[in-house]
């Protein structure tokens, strides 16, 4: 690549530009906008949802409420995180034809400068595919993807510290001892640059790393630029839209419907671990057929549109494996849908372990 690469340095931004910063720029790209990494962190902490979750069944709303946390819903799959100013986020938005058309070739690229970054502070860092970073088998940044407007979107982390008590309290679990094994969990797998140091490293000297590392890997010059008037003008745009309940809630309608369950017509829910992450079902059937249909989880799965796509491509299906199985292959065909570990074998599982009487909710 030989185009320079702007580079947008913005720390310590409110929770709400944290997020829709790398969305304005995405949107507000045109033919002769520059490929652009954004560096940012917060001012206060947040919740995060991935673009296909369920806010209602990921994020425990009254802890959220209590401790004036907002929460946030992006437009890059994953799942809910709990964020504050102890990550700096890396944020790539650039023109499809500048970036590997695999996605498992597009996090490769992308995690490249964040292992050479640690590595350069000592930390031994790698790379595990589809798209973790990991230090003796302990996570520290996972990354995500999407396509928004014309721009191709990877989005991940420098972990300088990280929250992991209140990330286990932020999320919706059905006990307490469920909440202390998730924060056994985050403290056995989860680690950060403090961690592995001994001291948190000199965040203007981080960022020069990271942008060295990034010219290095892209081959590209990386400099210092200046947000646009239209970029901005789109991000105030998108902060409404962020802040709108409909957007936030948009993943739980179906739920929300109140429909009146009879003979030939129930409500049915169920969840399923594929190995690129969960998913969630909610189907209205009516007369063994799909007549309604709700997927969210933490994956990731391109292009975004393809979901929506995908649940209304179901709809009126009979409610069997192969049924399910070869129309969720059609849309994958017709979609040119890409999800890293998630397979139309996994969508048809997740909604057969719904329907299934075996399966009673």
């Amino acid at each position: 690549m030989s185009k320079k690469i702007r580079l947008l340095y913005m720390e310590g931004v409110s929770p709400l530009r944290s997020q829709t910063v790398y969305h304005a720029v995405a949107y507000a790209m045109k033919a002769d906008s520059p490929n652009t990494i954004i560096m940012v962190s917060p001012n206060a902490p947040y919740v995060c949802v991935g673009y296909h979750q369920d806010l209602q069944k990921e994020v425990d709303e009254e802890y959220v409420q209590a401790n004036g946390l907002i929460v946030l819903r992006r437009e890059v799959g994953g799942g809910a995180v709990y964020l504050d100013s102890g990550q700096l986020f890396s944020q790539w938005i650039f023109h499809k034809n500048d970036l590997p058309s695999s996605l498992d070739e597009r996090f490769k690229l992308y995690i490249d400068p964040l292992v050479q970054t640690y590595h350069a502070l000592g930390i031994n860092a790698i790379h595990r595919p589809v798209n973790d970073v990991l230090v003796s088998g302990k996570k520290i940044g996972g990354t995500g993807a999407a396509q928004i407007g014309i721009a191709e979107v990877v989005v991940g982390s420098l972990m300088y510290t990280f929250d992991k008590k209140t990330m286990s309290k932020v999320l919706k679990v059905p006990s307490e001892k469920m909440r202390d094994k998730v924060f056994e969990s985050l403290e056995a797998y989860m680690t950060t640059m403090t961690e592995q140091l001994g001291y948190t490293p000199d965040r203007a000297m981080v960022k020069d790393l990271y942008m060295k590392k990034a010219s290095e890997a892209l081959g590209a010059e990386v400099y210092e630029g200046e947000w646009s008037a239209d970029e901005e003008a789109m991000a105030q745009e998108i902060d409404e839209r962020f802040m709108s309940d409909e957007w936030l809630y948009q993943k739980g309608r179906l739920q929300q419907q109140g429909v009146k369950i009879h003979q030939d017509v129930h409500i049915v829910e169920a969840a399923f671990k594929a190995q690129g992450g969960l998913i969630r079902v909610i189907a209205r059937l009516r007369e063994g057929r799909i007549d309604d249909v709700s997927i969210s989880g933490d994956f990731t799965l391109f292009p975004a549109f393809a979901l929506g796509a995908l649940e209304q491509s179901l709809r009126g299906t009979r409610a069997t494996p192969e049924t399910l199985k070869s129309k969720i292959e059609e849309a994958y065909y017709r979609l040119s849908i890409q999800s890293p570990g998630v397979t139309p074998d996994d969508f048809t599982t997740a909604i057969m372990n719904a329907v299934t009487p075996a399966h009673p909710k």
